[in-house]
């Protein structure tokens, strides 16, 4: 099939707005080419216009790879994935930027986003791809923005279902560490998972979650659906972004405050990446122990300094979030991911208040180390917690 013939049945295909059917691809093969073109030539087509027309085209392997966390494509000739061992440039190939562009187009359609000339990036969410088993999150710039062509970042999100008996087999918690997460989770200390993208703090929060006991009422607000601990009593609300005209968002933060009215026992936080922290951080000290939630920070020192910025975004300032986060939050559980891809569990850190009213995160464990200097601090919140 040539490339103009290509076209006329994709154009065809969206002025007719039916699903695309192998029937329906077939038939507007036939029309376009008049005809001519015989059985194997239409299989030929279908093959490659269904490439084109649905999931994620020739990125769709990729993605369905159980290993894969991202595919980025840079140009039509520069397509890389990360496995989960760094990423590592593909020999697939686009024909040109058009068609990188049009696979861009086409998927922020499908996330309800507009990407054109005028809206020239997009980031949005994907969900029901691979069978419904992962939804990806969505970024892509086009030119002139991107002067070398347009830019595609699709992260794959599976959801976080291991528990902290399997993470242990892998090596990800020692068990000295999962004794103490324990402790934690059953004194319902408030904790944040901290860690860098990709560190696997989704799948620790997960793990962490699955290990409440049975008989509380989890409710938990995400950006996007990843969080899937075993744990019978789940109630799960997932934002959503704004359609096409611009209306219809309903964002992390509007979900916190309707979480409080839904008798939470525990509320979490998928991910605190804005303003949403305020209300987190009400919520926490309102009676709602064993909250938790993960945030991006490259060690549990630097967190702090990092829901300051958030919390500017809210309108609360240093001092006020420096007094909500020292009476909401007591523990800091910190991953990392090495230049190999292993992710761990490096270091539980307990929350303090300083003189000065600022909070710092002080070390109680650490892999390879074992109790620090914040371990009493630690053993001493789990004690007067603890249930009878």
């Amino acid at each position: 099939m040539s490339a103009s013939l290509i076209e006329r049945v994709r154009e065809r295909l969206a002025a007719e707005s039916a699903p695309l059917r192998p029937n329906a691809v077939a038939a507007a093969i036939r029309a376009e080419s008049g005809g001519l073109l015989g059985d194997t030539e239409v299989l030929s087509g279908l093959r490659v216009l269904q490439t084109e027309l649905t999931g994620a085209g020739v990125l769709d392997p990729l993605l369905r790879a159980d290993s894969t966390t991202d595919v980025l494509v840079t140009a039509p000739d520069a397509v890389w994935v990360d496995d989960g061992n760094g990423l590592r440039r593909t020999s697939i190939r686009f024909e040109d930027d058009d068609a990188v562009r049009r696979l861009a187009q086409r998927l922020a359609l499908a996330a309800g986003r507009r990407l054109d000339e005028a809206q020239p990036w997009v980031d949005g969410q994907l969900a029901g791809l691979g069978d419904g088993q992962f939804t990806v999150r969505l970024h892509a710039v086009l030119s002139p923005i991107a002067p070398a062509g347009t830019c595609l970042s699709l992260r794959v999100l599976r959801p976080a279902t291991q528990d902290l008996a399997a993470l242990m087999r892998t090596g990800t918690i020692e068990p000295s560490a999962a004794a103490l997460l324990d402790e934690i989770i059953a004194a319902r200390l408030a904790f944040l998972v901290s860690g860098g993208t990709g560190a696997g703090k989704t799948t620790l929060l997960a793990a962490l979650l699955g290990a409440v006991p049975a008989h509380e009422r989890i409710v938990c607000v995400e950006d996007a659906a990843e969080l899937e601990p075993a744990h019978p009593h789940l109630v799960k609300l997932v934002a959503r972004s704004a359609n096409v005209e611009g209306v219809g968002e309903v964002t992390v933060r509007d979900l916190v405050r309707q979480a409080l009215r839904m008798r939470p026992d525990r509320i979490v936080v998928g991910e605190v990446r804005g303003a949403e922290v305020v209300d987190l951080l009400a919520a926490l000290n309102t009676g709602h122990d064993g909250g938790a939630g993960t945030v991006h920070a490259n060690s549990p020192a630097e967190v702090p300094a990092r829901l300051e910025a958030l919390a500017a975004v809210g309108g609360l300032d240093r001092g006020a979030l420096h007094s909500q986060l020292a009476a909401a939050v007591q523990v800091l559980v910190h991953v990392s991911r090495d230049h190999a891809g292993v992710r761990r569990l490096n270091e539980i850190a307990v929350l303090s208040a300083a003189a000065d009213g600022r909070v710092r995160a002080v070390t109680a464990w650490r892999t390879g180390a074992g109790f620090d200097c914040g371990a009493e601090r630690l053993r001493n919140l789990v004690r007067e917690r603890a249930p009878a």
